[in-house]
């Protein structure tokens, strides 16, 4: 089951249309319901001080039976902390650990470091938030994840706790239990030399980047 949530940040509508189609179960952050709208996707929850979706495709959710979580503008949660719970629950219930986020870069660059900050407290209580746009994909990944592209991908590692200790296979710049420190962009811009890579964070935890190649999806 594909549990994501999309959020207000930019979005393109033709990428849209692929990955909405491989979702279960979407939860819109407030105005990213504007952008299911768009790309032809209804979500199962709309929720945030519902100050961005535009009534037309408020009602257009409210008739089609999504649930609406109405909160106030004044609040200590942003809209997406709010989703994010929602998606937590549901990942609870049918037991897994992956949740997708779209529409979560570009615009404020405040709001993208929040972002982080947020993919950083769930992986720090077991779950992986995959962030995703047209651009690339990002998680945060503490353990090992083997990770299949193309020969020749570009792969980035970039450190977040203040140094982490970290293994790879299969990229052109190996790592055997060398330290990423935080102060340092050493991780970035690795290359696949085949179709898969294995990376194993030992201590610490690590931003995994992974910029899309034209045709990926």
């Amino acid at each position: 089951m594909k549990i994501a949530v999309l959020a207000n940040g930019v979005w393109d509508v033709e990428w849209g249309k692929q990955v909405l189609k491989e979702v279960d179960f979407l939860i819109c952050a407030d105005g990213g319901a504007n952008y299911a709208a768009l790309s032809g996707g209804m979500p199962n929850l709309v929720i945030g001080d519902l100050d961005s979706i535009l009534p037309e495709n408020l009602n257009q959710c409210a008739k089609a039976g999504c649930v609406i979580e109405q909160y106030p503008c004044e609040k200590d949660e942003t809209d997406l902390e709010l989703a994010l719970l929602r998606a937590e629950e549901q990942a609870r219930f049918v037991g897994q650990t992956d949740i997708w986020l779209y529409g979560a870069t570009g615009k404020r660059i405040d709001h993208f470091l929040g972002n982080l900050a947020l993919m950083l407290a769930y992986a720090r209580k077991g779950y992986t938030i995959r962030m995703a746009d047209p651009e690339q994909e990002l998680w945060i990944l503490q353990g090992r994840e083997e990770i299949r592209r193309s020969l020749g991908q570009e792969l980035s590692l970039i450190a977040l706790s203040e140094q982490a200790i970290v293994t790879t296979e299969g990229l052109r710049y190996p790592l055997q239990q060398d330290v990423l420190f935080q102060e340092s962009p050493r991780g970035v811009s690795n290359v696949f030399l085949g179709e898969e890579a294995v990376i194993q964070v030992h201590e610490g935890w690590v931003l995994v980047v992974l910029p899309r190649n034209a045709g990926m999806v």
